[in-house]
């Protein structure tokens, strides 16, 4: 089969197309988008009907998945790590239903937070739901893992997770492709319960789980992403998870490390591998991106007071993430000197688009909310919370999708009046309607301020769910229609769009004000191809 250069993410999703998928569903995340941004624009893919589809939320999007996978196909579904916090229910749930046909979990994490809120490792997901990861260690291994998963999958009838991490997401590589499998036929689950979670259904599959971790295990254990490679300098081991592993490797040309090397890519990871290991060298050194997970099952299950070195001791960052000079220290090797930037090169901070809507929602609500003084108004995330830095200073909170109505409402209920949310149009339908549904049961004083750019800007301008629906949502969710409005953020219309918001300032209930422009990239990028298409014909 022939090489091809891909993201990681493009090598995921390709091998998906290759392994017999059926349907992805994802909800767009960096570093996981471009996995469902791939298939969407495959000619092959949709020559072979594959249907790939953006999602109202992460949890939607497995729960699709899993209701594909019940009709016996294969599927996938892609987040990022705080999305899968948003699906950690059908996930969790997904490994006691099993499958019928081969179901993926594919979640990129983001340590180093380039561009999210936390740091946090989906192993322990993976862990704490009892099912087998994948964890590539570089863009092949991401494909070939595709087509493992899915083995995995149908042969003990449970999801599997593949987990990677942004750098191995976003950079490229070859890869060969394998020869395509065809998807699988339409087929019912056997038993007419296996989807059932009452409780008498759910103990019984909790068990049958329960006794398959061995498997798991066993295949693990002669798994081809794990492997041992001796060394003759047993001063010390390492165990390289993932990428770390690739790192590790770039530190010695010739990929011969000295020391005894145990390569982990595939979870959980018994007792066995670790033993000989363990047993033969001085020391260990855990490298692995993201939590020290392998470190603390180390010192649980080997403990005997030889020195295992890792993040936990600060032999590596606790936070952040790895990289080959990081290894490298950690090897022991001397520091490398880093070149200083020069003072000529200016810190560039992120910014709002020069013509982003959101700059005139910014600077009405400012001049609307002068009088009532600072801290007020509780954002959410999107391109928008960059308001939160100069030269507009607007917002004061972002926590998770969503937050923003229900923490307005919490700090209404407190007593704080205005209460202001900023919102926009796809985080609205992913998880703010049904904030604002306890805010109109409650007859909150908040004013929701719905910034419909009409697309999900912050990833790339993906279709938002919102589209052209959000005053019947408001309606029906019961908020007055005399306080649903809706304004043009335009720098001509300030004045007059400042008035609207201070009068919905000043209401006492729920308010929503619509601020509808559409955002300035995905209007460019249009005119552009409306162009293109004119000079064609």
């Amino acid at each position: 089969m022939r090489t091809l250069l891909l993201l990681g993410d493009e090598a995921i999703a390709q091998a998906g197309i290759d392994a017999g998928m059926s349907g992805v569903y994802a909800y767009p995340g960096t570093p996981s988008t471009e996995i469902t941004e791939y298939v969407r624009s495959s000619k092959e893919a949709h020559e072979l009907g594959i249907v790939a589809k953006w999602c109202a939320n992460e949890k939607t999007a497995a729960e699709t998945a899993l209701g594909m996978s019940y009709a016996g196909k294969r599927t996938m579904t892609c987040m990022k790590h705080v999305g899968l916090n948003v699906a950690a229910d059908p996930f969790i749930n997904s490994a006691l239903t099993g499958t019928n046909g081969g179901l993926l979990f594919v979640v990129a994490d983001d340590p180093s937070m380039h561009s999210s809120q936390n740091e946090q490792d989906s192993r322990f997901f993976g862990k704490f739901a009892l099912l087998p990861i994948l964890e590539p260690s570089n863009q092949q291994e991401a494909y070939d893992m595709v087509f493992e998963g899915f083995d995995l999958s149908e042969r003990y009838k449970v999801p599997v997770m593949i987990r990677i991490t942004t750098r191995l997401a976003h950079s490229r590589s070859g890869v060969v492709r394998k020869t395509s499998r065809k998807q699988n036929k339409l087929r019912l689950p056997e038993s007419p319960l296996q989807f059932v979670l009452l409780p008498a259904v759910a103990r019984k599959k909790y068990n049958t789980l329960l006794n398959t971790i061995g498997s798991f295990e066993t295949e693990a254990l002669s798994s081809p992403f794990n492997s041992f490679k001796d060394g003759h300098d047993k001063s010390m081991g390492i165990i390289a998870c993932g990428l770390a592993y690739n790192y590790l490797m770039e530190n010695y040309p010739d990929r011969n490390p000295p020391f005894p090397v145990l390569k982990i890519c595939q979870y959980p990871a018994p007792a066995e591998l670790f033993r000989d290991i363990h047993d033969h060298c001085e020391s260990i050194l855990v490298l692995e991106e993201g939590f020290p997970m392998i470190e603390e099952l180390l010192k649980g299950l080997l403990a005997s007071g030889k020195k295992i070195r890792g993040r936990l001791d600060g032999t590596i960052p606790r936070a952040g993430e790895l990289n080959p000079t990081i290894v490298a220290e950690a090897l022991g090797f001397p520091r490398q000197t880093i070149t200083p930037i020069p003072s000529l090169v200016v810190p560039r901070p992120p910014s709002l688009c020069k013509g982003c809507p959101h700059i005139d929602s910014f600077l009405g609500l400012n001049e609307a909310i002068e009088s009532y003084g600072k801290g007020r108004v509780f954002s959410d995330i999107g391109c928008y919370t960059l308001a939160a830095l100069p030269p507009y200073e607007s917002i004061y909170s972002c926590v998770d999708m969503g937050a923003s109505i229900t923490m307005a409402k919490g700090a209404a209920d407190a007593g704080l009046k205005p209460a202001v949310a900023v919102i926009g149009d796809s985080t609205f339908t992913h998880s703010g309607i049904t904030g604002l549904l306890d805010a109109v049961n409650d007859h909150s004083t908040i004013t929701v301020i719905i910034l419909d750019n009409a697309t999900t800007a912050m990833t790339g301008g993906q279709p938002s769910a919102a589209l052209n629906r959000i005053e019947a949502i408001c309606k029906g969710v019961g908020v007055e229609e005399n306080h649903i409005r809706v304004m043009k953020p335009l720098r001509k219309q300030h004045e007059y769009n400042t008035q609207i918001l201070k009068e919905e300032l000043e209401y006492d209930g729920v308010s929503v004000i619509i601020a509808r422009r559409e955002c300035i990239q995905t209007l460019n990028k249009r005119m552009r191809e409306k162009f293109k298409d004119k000079t064609k014909s």
